[in-house]
């Protein structure tokens, strides 16, 4: 292993991103273009996922983390270092800053090699050292053999391994990486998915994804930032941002398609049950004191948790949260069949169902069938009508 000074990045581990204390925190705001107000922690070793459309803002945070723009105020931390403090009127500068920055467009010098390129990046070495440590990043990032191939040479997949393999020559803190992606066709992406986390769990590098992609996000990242015009609307571990939105807005980024009003009924927090007035239908879900029985609320439920009953067994209402319904749209995707059912009577409200494609087509699933299905309780997530 190769020594280098703190100020080019001695990596501290921070604390353990269990216990919840962050290793990145970043707090911006922005009052004049491009806006921003923005709020998020990661943990050490954690992937951050910058989500949201195009224009959003994700790029302009990235390069707030950098050091490449300057927020208005606030702070960003990184372990025990503070990078930026408006009150404390401390902004290091982009060298000052530990990071590994790949842009969206990669940013290759296009006069030099592979090999060179990343050499720029290790001026910290003694220079007899460089290229040999060159060589052994390009490795890892598995374009071993293309080391004197200049840019232009290298396919899109390969110019990124070398983007790559620039941004961890500093030994980073933070890696920060801009959508990238973007520039490669589907089979490639799919390889550099599987590479970046190989490469991730071997160096646990705290990373800050930015990326329009929701599919990419929840196969790469620990953590999940939804970003709209400069603004954070919610963070937190992927799972729980996936499963629980904080509000339609937020379902909406993240393309759910059952999202719905309703009536709180009551709440019986002994039971754990809370129970919602929907149509002519009560469903009953678990407790979520989010508004008074009597106030307005809004729902979402996961179109995996939509449960078909079988055909030769309808439900007679024993069943959690049942419903009858008309099939208006069946499209097959590979494996997966997505339904949109019609609710009774009424129209204007059809809920998406997923399920396996031999599901379907076993129970004869298509455009006017008449079907009962089920909401899963505990899969009803309740929202501010905000």
């Amino acid at each position: 292993m190769h020594s280098v000074p703190a100020s080019a990045g001695d990596r501290v581990d921070g604390a353990d991103p269990a216990a919840g204390a962050p290793y990145l925190s970043v707090c911006l705001k922005r009052p004049n273009p491009p806006y921003l107000e923005v709020e998020f922690n990661c943990g050490g070793g954690e992937i951050l996922a910058l989500v949201g459309p195009s224009g959003s803002g994700k790029t302009t945070i990235l390069r707030c983390i950098a050091g490449l723009l300057k927020a208005r105020s606030g702070s960003i931390q990184c372990g025990t270092e503070c990078w930026y403090d408006s009150n404390s009127r401390i902004d290091l500068s982009p060298r000052e800053r530990s990071i590994g920055l790949v842009p969206q467009t990669y940013a290759l010098f296009p006069h030099l090699s592979a090999r060179q390129n990343v050499m720029m990046a290790l001026n910290w070495l003694p220079p007899a050292e460089r290229q040999q440590r060159a060589d052994e990043l390009l490795a890892l990032v598995h374009v071993a053999g293309l080391e004197e191939h200049k840019p232009a040479q290298l396919s899109s997949g390969q110019q990124q391994r070398v983007a790559v393999a620039r941004a961890l020559a500093r030994n980073p803190k933070i890696l920060l990486l801009d959508e990238p992606f973007s520039a490669v066709d589907r089979s490639t992406r799919k390889k550099l998915y599987r590479e970046l986390l190989k490469l991730h769990a071997a160096l646990k590098t705290t990373t800050v994804l930015v990326t329009h992609d929701l599919d990419e996000a929840s196969l790469l990242a620990d953590r999940l930032c939804i970003v709209h015009q400069g603004r954070t609307l919610q963070t937190g571990p992927l799972k729980t941002v996936l499963a629980r939105p904080a509000n339609p807005q937020v379902a909406r980024l993240l393309d759910m398609h059952n999202i719905f009003e309703a009536v709180i009924v009551e709440h019986r927090p002994r039971s754990n049950l809370t129970r919602i007035a929907w149509l002519n239908h009560v469903l009953e879900t678990r407790y979520q004191p989010v508004a008074a029985a009597g106030e307005k609320t809004a729902w979402v439920i996961s179109p995996s948790k939509v449960i078909l009953h079988r055909g030769d067994r309808p439900s007679r209402g024993e069943r959690e949260n049942a419903m009858a319904g008309i099939v208006r749209e069946v499209i097959t995707l590979g494996d997966f069949t997505q339904v949109l059912i019609q609710v009774g009577e009424w129209v204007n409200f059809t809920l998406l169902m997923v399920l396996s494609a031999h599901v379907a087509q076993r129970n004869g699933l298509a455009v006017g069938k008449s079907i009962h299905l089920s909401l899963l309780g505990m899969a009803i997530h309740l929202m501010p009508c905000y």
